[in-house]
């Protein structure tokens, strides 16, 4: 089962995260988030299978949130257009995200990943 990291490596909570799967001998494929930025149909895809609601994969705490004003726009957008929103910048996204075809965590919070660690 292949993980996909995405992550910012600039980001203290992605070094963590990223520190936490190699000491829980975890492999995994490391993806820039900026520089990669996820595509839509990924997006998509990831949405769907996290079962959550689209706003969690909003970076609210970023710089990039809080200058577009999204705090406001985004009760008023569509899903297709906060798909297409966040598959325009990565900075938008929010961070660390583990991605395999059982699971999708959404930033770092260690008790979550060690609860999910048998899906990883």
């Amino acid at each position: 089962m292949e993980n996909l990291l995405l992550w910012y490596p600039k980001c203290s909570t992605c070094q963590k995260a990223k520190k936490w799967l190699e000491a829980n001998h975890i492999s995994f494929k490391e993806q820039h988030i900026v520089e990669e930025v996820p595509s839509k149909q990924e997006l998509e895809k990831w949405i769907a299978q996290s079962g959550l609601e689209i706003k969690k994969f909003f970076n609210t705490s970023g710089l990039k949130y809080k200058e577009w004003n999204l705090k406001e726009k985004l009760p008023n957008m569509s899903q297709e257009e906060k798909i297409e929103l966040l598959a325009s910048n990565g900075m938008l996204i929010k961070r660390p995200l583990l991605i395999n075809e059982k699971i999708i965590l959404v930033g770092f919070k260690e008790k979550e990943w060690n609860e999910n660690l048998e899906r990883i």
